[in-house]
């Protein structure tokens, strides 16, 4: 099996690469390459199978030879400009998040290869006026760039692979925390910071109002999750190739009740309430609950509640 991780650099790609190594095959098949490539060669981590990374963007022609080159049984596209960066910067959002992709799988049909192509999407994709429970089969109207990028991203994978160029499966991943390291771009950045800077022992900032409602999940249910996908048999999800990855609706202030609760009052206390109309616009667009269906229905994971979520980031940032 030659697996290729285009955003291995990431820290859902970066987890999933440690994943394969530590159990050393996808869905019952012994991994004989990985590859992972990002806009910075990531690090290799140490496995019983050679493991090669690459400096590559997928907007470049030349970078995504390199990226086929090996002729991967399995993809997992990962790389994407997050979502406040895609609506604060239009014409790079589109560049990468469509025209990129648009053209990876141009690439992929040309080389008749037909591999697996586990894609990430979000349920930025939905918005508007909205069911209290979103079911799967509800229509896309994306209410910002990010999301609008993303919808026609899944069409386009959903295309090719009815066409048979290739296998595509799209899982919608919830709000991933919480994040290790740092801030980024994103507009959800918060939904991790609320978290993981007051157990560090710095100030957080919540920029959404305490009932703002999120659908959530682990980094290792990602993973769990893009795994899942992979292994599924071709057409499972239906013709749209694209599934409501499964997650936990909570709110910003249960959140901080969970903080609470794990960490005591004088941390939860480092959060400090700010309004930003901008970001609020952004995350309250999205759905907040969804049927899962279809997901539950194929087995895919879920996490148990806020405080395991919490728990799990605690037990790998002991220092925090």
């Amino acid at each position: 099996m030659n697996v290729l991780i285009i955003g291995g650099g990431g820290m859902i790609g970066a987890r999933l690469a440690r994943k394969l190594v530590e159990i050393g095959a996808l869905n019952d098949v012994p991994i004989t390459q990985l590859t992972l490539a990002d806009i910075a060669a990531p690090a290799a981590p140490k496995a019983p199978f050679p493991v090669t990374t690459l400096s590559a963007d997928i907007t470049s022609a030349g970078d995504r030879a390199k990226l086929l080159a090996g002729r991967p049984d399995v993809i997992f596209q990962l790389a994407a400009i997050v979502s406040g960066a895609a609506e604060a910067d239009f014409d790079l959002g589109y560049r990468v998040n469509l025209g990129g992709v648009q053209a990876l799988l141009e690439d992929i049909r040309v080389a008749g290869t037909c591999p697996v192509v586990v894609s990430t999407s979000s349920v930025a994709v939905f918005g508007g006026t909205l069911p209290d429970l979103v079911p799967d089969t509800h229509h896309l109207t994306p209410q910002s760039s990010y999301g609008t990028q993303k919808a026609m991203a899944e069409l386009l994978l959903a295309d090719h692979s009815r066409k048979g160029h290739l296998d595509g499966r799209t899982v919608r991943l919830p709000t991933i925390t919480v994040r290790p390291g740092k801030p980024n771009a994103a507009a959800s950045s918060f939904v991790s910071g609320i978290i993981r800077e007051p157990l560090a022992g710095q100030r957080a900032t919540l920029p959404v109002p305490r009932d703002t409602g999120l659908w959530i999940a682990s980094p290792d249910c990602a993973v769990d999750t893009l795994i899942h996908a992979s292994g599924l048999p071709r057409g499972a999800i239906g013709p749209g190739c694209a599934v409501n990855g499964r997650g936990l609706t909570v709110t910003a202030g249960q959140m901080l009740q969970a903080l609470e609760r794990a960490a005591g009052p004088k941390i939860a206390a480092l959060v400090d309430e700010t309004p930003d109309l901008a970001i609020a616009a952004i995350v309250t667009s999205w759905p907040r609950a969804f049927t899962c269906d279809t997901a539950r229905a194929l087995g895919f994971p879920v996490d148990d509640d806020i405080d395991a979520i919490i728990a799990l980031h605690i037990n790998e940032n002991p220092a925090t």
